[in-house]
């Protein structure tokens, strides 16, 4: 399985059926938190609700085609970066991310979001990688800026979030820019 130590306090790891009680409880915990931006909580209701998500990015993660990626901060879950599915034939994909409350402000999704960026430009040898983040999450916009990401423009009523819909703020990072920068 995928697993990758980012730095003494930091570790990557692809999520499996054991971990459904942590990342629900998890999820739960930092349900009001996450509400704000995040349309599937409603739908999130058990450990079984989580344990087939995990098992969905399981499956993904076979047929090369995307991953849910546990963000393990001292020992403790604080979150999911989700690889969403590749286009091989375009060489792209995107992220997408959450942090339970309690991890905010640590720079642990900016340091996480960089080393799979780099795994997935240097060993995947996609050549894009895409955020979207609703134009109101300045958190979520804040990681994509603060990795050069460019943003591209807004992607209007682009997701139904619970009673209205957001906008999008889309960006993203080529190969070669991701090169550029990593070299200096």
């Amino acid at each position: 399985m995928f697993s990758a130590p980012i730095d003494s306090d930091l570790r990557l790891r692809l999520l499996e059926p054991r971990d459904a009680d942590v990342v629900f409880r998890l999820l739960d915990s930092s349900r009001a938190y996450l509400r704000e931006w995040l349309p599937f909580l409603d739908a999130t209701r058990s450990s079984a609700d989580t344990r087939a998500f995990i098992e969905s990015g399981l499956q993904r993660y076979a047929a090369q085609n995307g991953a849910e990626i546990g963000l393990w901060y001292r020992g403790e879950l604080a979150g999911v970066l989700g690889l969403h599915f590749i286009d091989w034939a375009n060489r792209s994909t995107s992220l997408g991310y959450w942090l339970g409350e309690p991890y905010q402000g640590k720079g642990i999704m900016t340091r996480s979001c960089k080393a799979v960026i780099d795994i997935l430009f240097r060993e995947y040898g996609l050549n894009r990688v895409e955020i979207r983040a609703a134009t109101g999450n300045h958190k979520s916009r804040a990681v994509a800026e603060r990795l050069g990401f460019q943003y591209e423009g807004c992607k209007r009523q682009a997701e139904w979030l619970y009673d209205h819909y957001v906008d999008h703020a889309v960006y993203s990072l080529l190969a070669q820019e991701w090169k550029t920068t990593q070299a200096t």
